[in-house]
């Protein structure tokens, strides 16, 4: 399977992360002595299912590398619209593409394992979506301070992963419902427009299992979707905020030495 990763994003004045990135792109932010996005791109050379790779967001020029071939793409000011430009520059390489991996830049702690654990469970069906979540247990097991945010649902809490699937063609095929979730992204009456407020209300009120919830969002949206319960916290682990970044800076400074 392709990898598309997200690399886009400078923080500005204000931002949590601004103080450490002074300007500079947040997937270059050091940890433990490499920029944060090489440890992704060493991750996917390292994976066995991992044939191509397209960083969004990054120039050629910015001294990351990948042992798999590996195409950059200018950042084009966000992370959908960093897929979607992905994707069609994937479609420019390889017009059979099916599934594509999207991976963000800012999970630096995953390995080849995770990536290929991930792509063999996507081949296990034929889905348009593949979604990682971490339980609240998973996580808290590996980073017991990582202060993540949860999504409360009937039977368990989970984070979302940033190392997920889609079927390229959906990215490319439907540009009106593209469109809609790019425009719904940071506006929470858009958001329950889109996925329907009786869903909403439900999360809302913790009466919906996972599976009930994307199988509803699904259908409001047609596409289909499969949840991957993933054992790995480490592909829920990004860094948005300071606290996250000592955090990881810490533990992979350890995983080095050892």
């Amino acid at each position: 399977m392709d990898a598309i990763v997200t690399a886009g994003g400078i923080p500005m004045p204000g931002e949590p992360l601004y103080e450490y990135t002074n300007g500079s792109p947040k997937a270059l932010l050091d940890i433990a002595g490499k920029p944060m996005i090489q440890w992704v791109l060493d991750a996917l050379g390292e994976a066995e299912t991992v044939k191509r790779v397209i960083v969004v967001g990054l120039l050629e020029d910015s001294g990351v590398t990948c042992p798999k071939p590996t195409t950059f793409v200018p950042g084009q000011g966000g992370m959908l619209q960093n897929v979607r430009a992905g994707v069609q520059k994937l479609f420019d390489l390889n017009p059979e593409a099916h599934n594509v991996l999207t991976v963000s830049s800012d999970i630096p702690a995953i390995t080849g394992e995770m990536v290929d654990w991930t792509v063999n469970a996507c081949q296990e069906t034929d889905h348009d979506l593949y979604y990682n979540v971490i339980t609240r247990q998973v996580m808290e097991a590996r980073y017991p301070n990582s202060k993540r945010s949860y999504i409360r649902l009937k039977d368990m809490e989970v984070c979302g992963g940033d190392l997920n699937a889609i079927r390229a063609r959906t990215v490319t095929a439907n540009e009106a419902l593209w469109e809609r979730i790019i425009d719904a992204r940071k506006n929470v009456f858009k958001q329950a427009a889109l996925v329907g407020y009786d869903t909403l209300l439900l999360l809302l009120l913790r009466q919906m299992d996972i599976e009930k919830g994307i199988e509803q969002v699904g259908k409001r949206l047609d596409i289909s979707g499969r949840v991957l319960f993933c054992p790995y916290a480490e592909i829920g682990m990004d860094i948005d905020k300071p606290h996250q970044l000592e955090l990881l800076r810490a533990d992979m400074a350890r995983t080095v030495k050892a």
